[in-house]
């Protein structure tokens, strides 16, 4: 329910969740307006940085590492706001061993918003400050799936988590809903 840093810290919480194959995912967060994020590297590194201080885009800015099931994230995704990646909607993803009737994964997601640029209080390193309010973000994403026709629905899981308050892997406090949205990616994707 929840991801873990590198350092085995509780970090995002999970609360969102797409049942779909890969590539369909990719086409239906693309038609959604989400960049599929870089890797970490040091030239996406050196340019994430530079891009912050000079306030340029970087719609394929990396996100850093987290860890479901002890491996990092499959997928991850962002939508950018204004000209620079301090700020963006993110989402990273993690496929599931289970498979639906039809033969399709289950991807189960942390989504946040990247308010700021700050230095992180547990590790001491440059991190991007979440807000508080992941469902928004959820919601969000999910909403921007509806919008484009993505989805063949979505539904709930009520009291997925067991706490309505926690803090991700750079410190910063966060408060779900409790519930875990699905969405059903359509089958023609």
């Amino acid at each position: 329910r929840h991801t873990t840093t590198a350092r085995g810290h509780q970090g995002a919480a999970v609360h969102v969740a797409f049942i779909g194959t890969e590539s369909a995912l990719h086409q239906a967060l693309a038609a959604a307006g989400w960049y599929a994020a870089d890797p970490i590297t040091l030239a996406t590194s050196v340019r994430i940085a530079a891009d912050v201080v000079l306030h340029k885009p970087y719609p394929h800015a990396p996100v850093s590492d987290l860890y479901l099931w002890g491996r990092r994230q499959d997928a991850a995704f962002e939508q950018p706001v204004g000209g620079s990646p301090k700020q963006r909607h993110h989402v990273r993803l993690w496929r599931s061993s289970g498979l639906d009737p039809a033969g399709r994964p289950l991807w189960l997601g942390a989504a946040t918003f990247d308010e700021r640029v700050e230095l992180s209080r547990p590790t001491g390193g440059v991190t991007h400050k979440i807000r508080p309010d992941i469902d928004r973000e959820r919601n969000k994403l999910l909403s921007d799936a509806i919008r484009v026709g993505a989805l063949d629905g979505y539904y709930w899981v009520d009291r997925f988590h067991h706490q309505g308050q926690g803090r991700n892997g750079g410190g910063a406090p966060y408060h779900p809903d409790r519930r875990l949205a699905v969405g059903v990616i359509d089958l023609r994707r």
